[in-house]
């Protein structure tokens, strides 16, 4: 009898026990990748839902330790600061290109609007040629990028730092990147 009544609360308890555990609604953290700059640091958030192959890129030259070291090689006040190139001129990257995600319409929806701290690939006039270089958004106006929405892959945005990307000037040094809460889709 003992036995029979174990296996009845079993047959009660098990099914009520999962639905518990998938409703728990844990949520997985949010990817995120930190810059340590000279003048501080910097705290990304990445969005592998909007850009998906564009943050699996990124997350993988950190893990490569691609960044650290780099500098920021372009400055355009009230624009954007650039950095990712090891060539610190504008014209290198890591030796390959990624596919600009924001000619996927699907995709695009989910992306940010350019804005103050909005993260995006930077690129050449192909569209698929974005590679290492990255730009930070600096202008609080939106109307100041609406000719590169629906140009480039944004991917993230500043989430701490803010004040440390305002200080940013063209020869500052990103000393070592890192990435947090991230594995591939």
């Amino acid at each position: 009898m003992v036995k029979i009544r174990r296996m009845y609360i079993s047959m009660c308890l098990c099914p009520f026990l999962l639905m518990l555990a998938a409703c728990s609604g844990e949520k997985k953290p949010t990817p995120t990748a930190t810059i340590e700059t000279n003048k501080g640091k910097i705290v990304i958030e990445l969005y592998p839902d909007a850009a998906p192959k564009t943050v699996e890129n990124f997350a993988t030259l950190i893990g490569q330790g691609f960044y650290d070291g780099l500098t920021f090689h372009r400055y355009a006040p009230g624009f954007v600061i650039q950095g990712g190139d090891p060539k610190e001129d504008g014209s290198g990257g890591p030796g390959w290109t990624i596919p600009g995600e924001f000619q996927d319409a699907k995709l695009s929806e989910k992306m940010p609007p350019h804005e103050k701290g909005v993260v995006a690939m930077a690129r050449t006039r192909h569209p698929d040629s974005a590679g290492s270089q990255f730009y930070i958004c600096l202008n609080p106006d939106p109307n100041r990028y609406t000719h590169l929405e629906g140009q480039y892959t944004t991917f993230g945005r500043v989430i701490e730092g803010t004040d440390v990307v305002d200080e940013l000037r063209k020869g500052d040094r990103m000393n070592k990147v890192t990435i947090e809460n991230y594995s591939p889709q």
